[in-house]
């Protein structure tokens, strides 16, 4: 199954934005690195392997700068996002600055420190069942306050709770046991909000790098030119690669690459629509056709609205398609007129919605 145009179209619009954020960062030109003199004279002894590939010992620099913001953007920002858009869900955040604490019993803040012991110590190992069946059970002790915890997906079905903490295919060393304790409160605090549903909250990772396109067998929607968008993933190897997610996570917690990209959709091949959708944004005329399609002189040329399709946009083809319409609607108006001449995209490329919905609204009035 393929996502739906509402989908796509949303997704469009966080791949743009993310570009657009990039390219105006890009180390276009060489600059001095004070803060790096240690890397530039080590690189120096790389300078014929360098050569032909990147300008010198500093822009090799300045492009590891460029590509860790863009790691942090993903992981801070675009993942999160896609992830609403494809659940209908939000994040949660029950901390004392937001939601509040949430509260669980004595005797669960009890059994979560004896999980915590038991795996640190080896004494058992990471069974999910078992774990819930000591968490999810209404008992008389004192309630108190769970820890702070935040919840980057979060939404709800007829019958369960889903919680996702998304995360980094390379996270800090150590964290696991902090990750598996904020998890387990979080659970335990959730049973208690959501008393008639079954609670759910998992770690998700949005790919899998241990996945070796030349020995594994991948599935990708062009092998020839996306070798390395592998939406295939291997949760055991995964798992050994992090340090300790073994030790305190059951499999069963975990939602990796396509397995997490399907859960949140609910469709199958969800991976390979979203970097189907990014390689149609993401070509090397980007910059060119993000600027055409925020030039209202062209609003007319079949140039732009291929490229409107090409990009999922479907709500400013909608507007493009009835463009004499509106025009004819807001002849009289001059607000509406300073409406319908704002541009389609900010500057940090977010898509304008509310001047879509006032003019949308024009299209409704008339039927």
């Amino acid at each position: 199954m393929t996502l739906d145009n509402y989908r796509k179209e949303k997704i469009s619009i966080e791949v743009i934005k993310t570009l657009v954020a990039k390219f105006a960062d890009f180390p276009d030109e060489e600059i001095s690195n004070r803060n790096a003199p240690f890397h530039e004279a080590f690189l120096n002894a790389f300078a014929e392997k360098l050569d032909g590939k990147v300008a010198d010992a500093p822009m090799l620099i300045s492009l590891r700068r460029w590509v860790h913001g863009l790691d942090t953007r993903l992981g801070q920002s675009f993942f999160e996002k896609v992830a609403h858009i494809l659940c209908d869900g939000e994040k949660r955040e029950y901390t004392s600055k937001k939601l509040g604490n949430a509260k669980i019993s004595q005797k669960q803040k009890d059994d979560v420190t004896k999980i915590i012991a038991d795996l640190s110590n080896k004494v058992t190992v990471p069974n999910l069942g078992t774990e819930d069946s000591l968490l999810f059970q209404q008992d008389k002790t004192e309630f108190i306050n769970a820890i702070d915890f935040s919840v980057d997906v979060f939404f709800e079905r007829d019958d369960a709770i889903i919680a996702i903490e998304l995360k980094t295919v390379q996270p800090n060393s150590g964290g696991s046991m902090i990750e598996k304790q904020k998890i387990l409160e979080g659970k335990a605090a959730l049973y208690h909000l959501f008393p008639d549903k079954k609670i759910h909250f998992y770690l998700g990772f949005p790919f899998d790098p241990t996945v070796n396109p030349k020995t594994d067998s991948v599935t990708s929607y062009d092998k020839r030119r996306f070798s390395q968008s592998i939406v295939s993933y291997d949760k055991r190897r995964f798992s050994q690669s992090i340090v300790n997610l073994n030790k305190f996570f059951d499999q069963q917690e975990i939602l990796l690459a396509s397995n997490l990209w399907d859960f949140l959709s609910e469709q199958s091949n969800t991976m390979e629509s979203i970097l189907a959708i990014i390689n149609s944004v993401a070509i090397v005329s980007f910059l060119e056709d993000f600027q055409l399609l925020n030039d209202n002189s062209k609003r007319q040329t079949n140039e732009y609205k291929e490229k409107l399709l090409k990009w999922n946009l479907f709500s400013e083809l909608e507007l493009i398609d009835n463009d004499e319409h509106i025009r004819n609607s807001i002849r009289n108006n001059k607000k509406l007129r300073n409406t319908y001449l704002k541009l389609p995209f900010d500057n940090q490329g977010n898509y304008q919605w509310e001047r879509f919905n006032v003019l949308k609204k024009l299209l409704d009035n008339s039927t």
